[in-house]
Protein backbone atom coordinates (compact mmCIF):
# COMPACT_ATOMS: atom_id res chain seq x y z
CA UNK A 1 0.00 0.00 0.00
CA UNK A 2 2.81 2.16 0.43
CA UNK A 3 4.49 1.90 -2.62
CA UNK A 4 1.00 1.96 -4.61
CA UNK A 5 0.55 5.10 -2.82
CA UNK A 6 3.41 6.72 -3.54
CA UNK A 7 3.48 5.83 -7.07
CA UNK A 8 0.10 7.04 -7.63
CA UNK A 9 0.62 9.97 -5.82
CA UNK A 10 4.28 10.94 -7.77
CA UNK A 11 2.78 9.60 -10.94
CA UNK A 12 0.67 13.03 -10.68
CA UNK A 13 3.35 15.42 -10.69
CA UNK A 14 4.73 16.19 -14.17
CA UNK A 15 8.24 18.41 -14.27
CA UNK A 16 8.10 19.61 -17.97
CA UNK A 17 11.43 21.38 -19.15
CA UNK A 18 14.83 21.26 -21.34
CA UNK A 19 17.83 22.97 -19.16
CA UNK A 20 21.17 23.53 -21.07
CA UNK A 21 22.85 19.77 -20.09
CA UNK A 22 25.87 21.45 -18.88
CA UNK A 23 27.70 19.15 -15.44
CA UNK A 24 26.39 21.47 -13.47
CA UNK A 25 23.13 20.95 -14.46
CA UNK A 26 22.84 17.39 -14.40
CA UNK A 27 24.63 17.12 -11.05
CA UNK A 28 22.04 19.27 -9.70
CA UNK A 29 19.59 16.72 -11.02
CA UNK A 30 21.22 13.80 -9.13
CA UNK A 31 21.74 15.86 -6.00
CA UNK A 32 17.50 17.04 -5.95
CA UNK A 33 16.60 13.56 -6.90
CA UNK A 34 19.23 12.06 -3.95
CA UNK A 35 16.88 14.36 -0.97
CA UNK A 36 13.88 13.72 -2.97
CA UNK A 37 14.54 9.42 -2.89
CA UNK A 38 14.42 9.96 0.98
CA UNK A 39 10.81 12.02 0.64
CA UNK A 40 8.81 9.98 -2.00
CA UNK A 41 10.79 6.74 -2.13
CA UNK A 42 13.36 5.96 -4.87
CA UNK A 43 10.82 4.74 -7.20
CA UNK A 44 8.42 7.89 -7.17
CA UNK A 45 11.62 9.77 -7.14
CA UNK A 46 13.13 7.73 -10.02
CA UNK A 47 9.81 8.30 -12.22
CA UNK A 48 9.51 12.28 -10.94
CA UNK A 49 13.12 13.39 -12.52
CA UNK A 50 14.22 10.21 -14.98
CA UNK A 51 12.27 12.17 -18.06
CA UNK A 52 13.19 15.73 -17.33
CA UNK A 53 17.04 14.72 -17.01
CA UNK A 54 16.51 12.54 -20.31
CA UNK A 55 14.75 15.85 -21.97
CA UNK A 56 17.09 17.95 -20.71
CA UNK A 57 20.03 15.50 -22.23
CA UNK A 58 18.53 15.03 -25.32
CA UNK A 59 20.70 17.14 -27.13
CA UNK A 60 23.98 15.76 -26.49
CA UNK A 61 25.09 12.44 -27.87
CA UNK A 62 27.13 11.39 -24.39
CA UNK A 63 24.14 10.47 -22.45
CA UNK A 64 24.72 6.81 -21.22
CA UNK A 65 26.78 7.69 -17.94
CA UNK A 66 24.41 10.20 -16.74
CA UNK A 67 21.60 7.36 -16.27
CA UNK A 68 23.96 4.79 -14.48
CA UNK A 69 24.79 7.45 -12.01
CA UNK A 70 21.04 8.37 -12.28
CA UNK A 71 20.78 4.57 -10.62
CA UNK A 72 23.04 4.73 -8.55
CA UNK A 73 22.16 7.47 -7.03
CA UNK A 74 18.21 8.63 -6.82
CA UNK A 75 17.31 4.55 -7.42
CA UNK A 76 19.12 3.41 -4.63
CA UNK A 77 21.67 5.49 -2.60
CA UNK A 78 19.19 8.50 -2.17
CA UNK A 79 16.61 6.27 -0.37
CA UNK A 80 18.43 5.56 2.53
CA UNK A 81 16.94 8.54 5.24
CA UNK A 82 13.39 7.04 5.96
CA UNK A 83 11.53 5.01 6.03
CA UNK A 84 9.51 5.80 2.82
CA UNK A 85 12.79 6.00 0.96
CA UNK A 86 13.35 2.39 0.13
CA UNK A 87 11.17 -0.67 1.05
CA UNK A 88 13.64 -2.52 3.19
CA UNK A 89 13.35 0.34 5.60
CA UNK A 90 10.12 0.51 6.24
CA UNK A 91 9.77 -2.78 6.61
CA UNK A 92 11.83 -2.22 9.57
CA UNK A 93 10.12 0.19 10.37
CA UNK A 94 6.43 -2.24 10.60
CA UNK A 95 9.04 -4.83 12.35
CA UNK A 96 9.72 -2.45 15.05
CA UNK A 97 12.48 0.20 14.04
CA UNK A 98 11.43 3.83 15.08
CA UNK A 99 10.69 5.88 12.17
CA UNK A 100 13.17 8.59 13.10
CA UNK A 101 15.92 5.81 13.25
CA UNK A 102 17.33 5.74 10.10
CA UNK A 103 17.99 9.77 10.66
CA UNK A 104 21.10 8.07 11.98
CA UNK A 105 22.36 6.77 8.40
CA UNK A 106 23.05 10.86 7.41
CA UNK A 107 26.63 10.25 7.69
CA UNK A 108 26.55 7.25 5.33
CA UNK A 109 24.02 9.03 3.38
CA UNK A 110 26.33 11.81 2.84
CA UNK A 111 29.27 10.68 2.27
CA UNK A 112 28.57 8.24 -0.43
CA UNK A 113 25.97 10.67 -1.93
CA UNK A 114 28.92 13.70 -2.06
CA UNK A 115 31.57 11.15 -3.10
CA UNK A 116 29.18 9.68 -6.26
CA UNK A 117 28.17 12.96 -7.07
CA UNK A 118 31.99 14.27 -7.56
CA UNK A 119 33.03 11.69 -9.15
CA UNK A 120 29.66 12.04 -11.49
CA UNK A 121 30.58 15.79 -12.25
CA UNK A 122 34.46 14.80 -13.08
CA UNK A 123 32.99 12.13 -15.14
CA UNK A 124 30.12 14.47 -17.23
CA UNK A 125 32.93 17.27 -17.49
CA UNK A 126 35.22 15.22 -19.70
CA UNK A 127 32.32 13.74 -21.41
CA UNK A 128 31.09 17.19 -22.06
CA UNK A 129 34.26 18.41 -23.25
CA UNK A 130 34.20 15.36 -26.30
CA UNK A 131 30.65 16.52 -27.50
CA UNK A 132 30.62 17.51 -30.97
CA UNK A 133 29.99 21.18 -31.15
CA UNK A 134 26.84 21.11 -33.22
CA UNK A 135 25.09 19.15 -30.21
CA UNK A 136 26.24 21.64 -27.91
CA UNK A 137 25.21 24.62 -30.42
CA UNK A 138 21.86 22.68 -30.40
CA UNK A 139 21.31 22.31 -26.40
CA UNK A 140 21.80 26.12 -25.83
CA UNK A 141 19.58 27.45 -28.60
CA UNK A 142 16.61 24.47 -27.34
CA UNK A 143 15.96 25.82 -23.47
CA UNK A 144 12.96 25.07 -21.73
CA UNK A 145 12.18 26.13 -18.42
CA UNK A 146 11.60 24.29 -15.46
CA UNK A 147 7.48 23.77 -15.21
CA UNK A 148 6.13 21.40 -12.50
CA UNK A 149 2.50 20.15 -13.48
CA UNK A 150 -0.05 18.72 -10.51
CA UNK A 151 1.62 20.29 -7.35
CA UNK A 152 -1.17 19.54 -5.10
CA UNK A 153 -0.21 16.32 -5.21
CA UNK A 154 2.95 17.84 -2.83
CA UNK A 155 0.33 17.97 -0.23
CA UNK A 156 -0.52 14.22 -0.33
CA UNK A 157 3.11 13.03 -0.25
CA UNK A 158 3.06 15.31 3.13
CA UNK A 159 -0.03 13.36 4.46
CA UNK A 160 1.44 9.95 3.30
CA UNK A 161 4.54 11.26 5.03
CA UNK A 162 2.52 12.27 8.64
CA UNK A 163 0.26 8.98 8.14
CA UNK A 164 3.51 7.18 8.26
CA UNK A 165 5.15 8.63 11.03
CA UNK A 166 2.09 9.36 13.34
CA UNK A 167 -0.69 6.46 12.60
CA UNK A 168 -0.93 2.93 13.21
CA UNK A 169 -2.52 -0.02 11.30
CA UNK A 170 -5.22 -0.13 10.34
CA UNK A 171 -5.69 3.71 10.23
CA UNK A 172 -2.14 4.29 8.20
CA UNK A 173 -2.82 2.36 5.56
CA UNK A 174 -6.56 4.00 4.81
CA UNK A 175 -5.01 7.26 5.17
CA UNK A 176 -2.77 6.15 2.70
CA UNK A 177 -5.25 5.15 0.41
CA UNK A 178 -7.54 7.84 1.00
CA UNK A 179 -4.71 10.33 -0.33
CA UNK A 180 -3.94 8.25 -3.39
CA UNK A 181 -7.34 7.95 -4.42
CA UNK A 182 -7.29 11.85 -3.69
CA UNK A 183 -4.85 11.69 -6.25
CA UNK A 184 -6.45 10.12 -8.86
CA UNK A 185 -9.84 12.11 -8.77
CA UNK A 186 -8.01 15.50 -8.48
CA UNK A 187 -5.38 14.98 -10.88
CA UNK A 188 -5.66 15.78 -14.82
CA UNK A 189 -5.88 12.76 -16.86
CA UNK A 190 -3.08 14.81 -18.77
CA UNK A 191 -0.32 14.41 -16.62
CA UNK A 192 -0.32 10.82 -15.84
CA UNK A 193 -0.25 10.58 -19.50
CA UNK A 194 2.57 12.80 -20.18
CA UNK A 195 4.15 10.99 -17.34
CA UNK A 196 3.39 7.37 -18.72
CA UNK A 197 1.97 6.50 -15.96
CA UNK A 198 0.36 2.94 -15.78
CA UNK A 199 -0.53 0.33 -12.98
CA UNK A 200 1.54 -2.37 -14.92
CA UNK A 201 5.25 -1.75 -12.71
CA UNK A 202 2.95 -1.93 -9.07
CA UNK A 203 1.05 -5.05 -10.38
CA UNK A 204 4.48 -6.83 -10.72
CA UNK A 205 5.78 -5.61 -7.50
CA UNK A 206 2.50 -6.71 -6.06
CA UNK A 207 3.26 -9.96 -7.74
CA UNK A 208 6.43 -10.02 -6.47
CA UNK A 209 6.12 -9.20 -3.43
CA UNK A 210 3.78 -11.44 -1.86
CA UNK A 211 5.43 -14.61 -3.99
CA UNK A 212 8.65 -13.82 -1.81
CA UNK A 213 7.05 -13.12 1.47
CA UNK A 214 5.10 -16.44 1.30
CA UNK A 215 8.10 -18.35 0.75
CA UNK A 216 10.27 -16.33 3.56
CA UNK A 217 8.28 -17.10 6.44
CA UNK A 218 10.03 -20.92 7.22
CA UNK A 219 13.50 -19.34 6.02
CA UNK A 220 13.37 -16.43 8.33
CA UNK A 221 12.38 -18.68 11.75
CA UNK A 222 15.09 -21.03 10.77
CA UNK A 223 17.75 -18.04 10.37
CA UNK A 224 16.11 -16.73 13.91
CA UNK A 225 16.53 -20.08 15.34
CA UNK A 226 20.33 -20.97 13.98
CA UNK A 227 21.43 -17.93 12.35
CA UNK A 228 24.29 -18.14 15.55
CA UNK A 229 26.42 -20.76 13.15
CA UNK A 230 26.48 -18.96 10.25
CA UNK A 231 29.60 -16.84 11.11
CA UNK A 232 28.54 -13.88 10.32
CA UNK A 233 28.65 -11.97 13.36
CA UNK A 234 30.54 -8.17 12.79
CA UNK A 235 29.16 -5.32 11.07
CA UNK A 236 31.58 -5.11 8.25
CA UNK A 237 30.05 -9.33 7.53
CA UNK A 238 26.43 -7.91 7.99
CA UNK A 239 27.06 -5.17 5.42
CA UNK A 240 28.74 -7.34 3.05
CA UNK A 241 26.72 -10.37 3.35
CA UNK A 242 23.08 -8.57 2.90
CA UNK A 243 24.33 -6.02 0.39
CA UNK A 244 25.62 -8.84 -2.27
CA UNK A 245 22.97 -10.52 -1.72
CA UNK A 246 21.30 -6.93 -2.16
CA UNK A 247 22.45 -7.21 -5.75
CA UNK A 248 20.87 -10.01 -7.36
CA UNK A 249 17.68 -10.26 -4.76
CA UNK A 250 15.64 -7.83 -4.24
CA UNK A 251 16.81 -5.94 -1.37
CA UNK A 252 13.36 -5.55 0.82
CA UNK A 253 14.02 -9.75 1.49
CA UNK A 254 17.34 -9.74 1.93
CA UNK A 255 16.65 -7.28 4.64
CA UNK A 256 14.22 -9.28 6.24
CA UNK A 257 16.58 -12.22 6.46
CA UNK A 258 19.78 -10.87 8.03
CA UNK A 259 17.54 -8.90 10.64
CA UNK A 260 16.16 -11.96 11.54
CA UNK A 261 20.01 -13.72 11.48
CA UNK A 262 21.22 -10.67 13.73
CA UNK A 263 18.39 -11.23 15.79
CA UNK A 264 19.19 -15.27 15.75
CA UNK A 265 22.43 -14.52 17.32
CA UNK A 266 20.99 -13.08 20.82
CA UNK A 267 23.71 -10.20 20.64
CA UNK A 268 23.45 -7.01 23.45
CA UNK A 269 20.14 -5.63 21.66
CA UNK A 270 19.88 -2.36 21.47
CA UNK A 271 16.90 -2.23 18.65
CA UNK A 272 14.36 -4.92 17.50
CA UNK A 273 16.49 -7.22 19.62
CA UNK A 274 19.91 -6.28 17.79
CA UNK A 275 23.15 -3.83 18.27
CA UNK A 276 22.34 -0.47 16.62
CA UNK A 277 25.88 -0.93 14.48
CA UNK A 278 24.73 -4.24 13.01
CA UNK A 279 20.99 -2.77 11.85
CA UNK A 280 23.14 0.25 10.66
CA UNK A 281 25.29 -2.26 8.27
CA UNK A 282 22.55 -4.26 7.37
CA UNK A 283 20.45 -1.16 6.50
CA UNK A 284 23.46 0.99 4.44
CA UNK A 285 24.42 -2.67 2.60
CA UNK A 286 20.40 -3.44 1.79
CA UNK A 287 20.02 0.12 0.10
CA UNK A 288 22.92 0.57 -1.24
CA UNK A 289 23.86 -2.38 -3.03
CA UNK A 290 20.61 -2.46 -4.64
CA UNK A 291 22.66 -0.50 -7.37
CA UNK A 292 25.34 -3.23 -7.91
CA UNK A 293 23.15 -4.53 -10.88
CA UNK A 294 19.62 -3.89 -13.17
CA UNK A 295 17.73 -5.94 -10.88
CA UNK A 296 18.99 -5.48 -7.36
CA UNK A 297 16.01 -3.14 -7.18
CA UNK A 298 12.81 -2.10 -8.66
CA UNK A 299 13.59 1.29 -10.38
CA UNK A 300 16.59 -0.21 -11.69
CA UNK A 301 15.03 -1.45 -14.35
CA UNK A 302 12.24 1.16 -14.89
CA UNK A 303 14.39 3.93 -14.99
CA UNK A 304 16.46 1.73 -18.25
CA UNK A 305 13.06 0.95 -19.61
CA UNK A 306 12.74 4.70 -19.93
CA UNK A 307 16.02 5.93 -21.31
CA UNK A 308 15.91 3.44 -24.17
CA UNK A 309 12.67 4.80 -25.06
CA UNK A 310 14.15 7.96 -25.42
CA UNK A 311 17.10 6.54 -27.39
CA UNK A 312 19.68 5.99 -25.25
CA UNK A 313 21.88 2.83 -25.70
CA UNK A 314 21.66 1.42 -22.15
CA UNK A 315 24.39 -1.53 -21.35
CA UNK A 316 23.89 -4.74 -20.87
CA UNK A 317 23.41 -6.92 -17.64
CA UNK A 318 26.95 -7.57 -17.09
CA UNK A 319 28.15 -4.28 -18.35
CA UNK A 320 26.20 -2.29 -16.04
CA UNK A 321 27.85 -4.32 -13.86
CA UNK A 322 31.58 -3.71 -14.89
CA UNK A 323 30.10 0.33 -13.82
CA UNK A 324 28.98 -1.11 -10.51
CA UNK A 325 32.23 -2.73 -10.10
CA UNK A 326 34.36 0.52 -11.18
CA UNK A 327 32.33 3.48 -9.02
CA UNK A 328 30.40 1.49 -6.62
CA UNK A 329 32.98 -1.25 -5.05
CA UNK A 330 35.67 1.15 -3.85
CA UNK A 331 32.95 3.51 -2.26
CA UNK A 332 31.67 0.37 -0.32
CA UNK A 333 35.24 -0.49 0.61
CA UNK A 334 35.81 3.11 2.34
CA UNK A 335 32.41 3.09 3.56
CA UNK A 336 33.18 -0.19 5.71
CA UNK A 337 36.70 1.06 6.52
CA UNK A 338 34.94 3.94 7.90
CA UNK A 339 31.40 3.24 9.90
CA UNK A 340 31.92 -0.68 10.00
CA UNK A 341 35.17 -2.57 10.61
Amino acid sequence: MLLAGLYVIAGGILLRGDLVATPATNTGFLALGAVLASVVGTTGASMLLVRPLLQTNSERTRVKHTVIFFIFIVSNVGGMLTPLGDPPLFLGYLAGVPFTWTFRLLPHWALMVAALLAIFFVVDSVQFSHEPVAALRRDRTRVEPLRVHGSLNAVWLIGVVLAVALLDAPWRELAIVALAALSLWLTARRIRRDNGFSAGPMLEVAALFAGIFLTMIPALELLRERGGGLGVRAPWQFFWASGILSSFLDNAPTYLTFLALAQGLRLPAEVVGVPASILAAISVGSVAMGANSYIGNAPNFMVKAVAEEAGVKMPSFFGYMFYSAVVLFPLFVVVTLVFFR
